[in-house]
């Protein structure tokens, strides 16, 4: 248990309209009946002057003074959390709030991907009638996924495939059981995994074991008509490795929701790639999100109140 920590002022930071914009977060918080604790927007310069702050990034001005600091995403790598332990800052993300959410995303990505529908919607801005060649379009539930990390996300994306009629083999560290895998593999064994996936499906936080983990020889390795999929960070992928795969037809597409540079740069090659489909970090996107943050904040709020432990510390 930890000490308690009397929450009473909260401030939102102002991020800007993603995932959930900070007026929409204050007003869901502020109909809470079970709170006492008063919730408004604040800025930088203002944070200190709250016991709990919740943002999108880290700035140092919530090193002085702030009791606690909510993170609205899972990752974290950009928060110096050594810092935060020597100011005594408890600090506590998202993990958990979007993996369905995502999951969702995955399941529609892999529909379109192999049902050939990115390229419809490309021929719909020219007006143009045409099927797709008769043995483009594939069967879902006769193909198979190798989905990398099973934390929520990838445990969700996994059920949701199994659904499908897919078979769903998994990487990760840990031993994963009760999502009807067909195998777990060990990150070492990665080319193994993925040579008999026509979806390699990338749901694994970003670490330094994680970083790079997708190089040219996992694209070597993976079927000629296998598609990546990734939701997770822009950095597990070596990026020049997935261009060259891409451009030589060692894999047959992707769909990339992060980049290691976003917004994407106007020059990246995969805009004008038939078989890529481009998001904007959206796969969380959806109008329950701040529904679901501010549950989470509402609930740490209470817990540290009153001695308890706050969900998803981090620090």
């Amino acid at each position: 248990m930890t000490q308690e920590r009397p929450i009473r002022s909260v401030g939102i930071h102002e991020w800007g309209t993603h995932p959930v914009p900070p007026e929409r977060l204050r007003e869901l918080l502020d109909g809470r009946d079970d709170l006492d604790c008063e919730f408004e927007v604040c800025s930088t310069d203002d944070a200190a002057d709250h016991d709990g702050v919740v943002t999108l990034f880290h700035h140092d001005e919530f090193l002085d003074g702030v009791e606690w600091v909510h993170n609205v995403r899972s990752g974290y790598e950009d928060f110096p959390l050594d810092d935060y332990r020597d100011r005594g800052v408890v600090m506590t993300n998202s993990t958990g709030v979007a993996g369905d959410l995502v999951a969702e995303t995955v399941t529609g990505l892999v529909l379109t991907l192999a049902k050939g529908l990115h390229r419809f919607r490309d021929q719909q801005r020219d007006r143009e009638w045409a099927r797709l060649s008769w043995e483009r379009p594939f069967e879902v539930g006769k193909s198979s996924a190798c989905v990398v990390g099973f934390g929520e996300l990838g445990g969700s994306a996994a059920t949701r495939l199994g659904v499908l009629g897919m078979d769903v083999d998994g990487v990760d560290v840990r031993p994963v059981s009760g999502l009807g895998l067909g195998r777990v593999y060990d990150p070492a064994q990665i080319e193994e995994a993925v040579s008999d996936a026509r979806f390699v499906v990338l749901t694994t936080p970003l670490n330094e074991s994680t970083r790079g983990l997708v190089d040219q020889s996992v694209f070597e390795a993976m079927r000629e008509d296998a598609y990546l999929i990734n939701v997770s960070r822009g950095e597990i992928v070596v990026e020049e490795d997935l261009v060259e795969a891409l451009e030589t037809d060692e894999i047959a597409g992707a769909a990339l929701d992060v980049f290691y540079d976003e917004p994407l740069p106007e020059d990246a090659p995969f805009w004008e790639m038939d078989d890529v489909v481009v998001t904007p970090h959206a796969a969380a996107q959806a109008d329950t999100y701040g529904d679901r943050i501010a549950d989470l904040v509402a609930t740490n709020v209470d817990r540290l109140t009153n001695g308890g432990t706050p969900w998803n510390r981090v620090v």
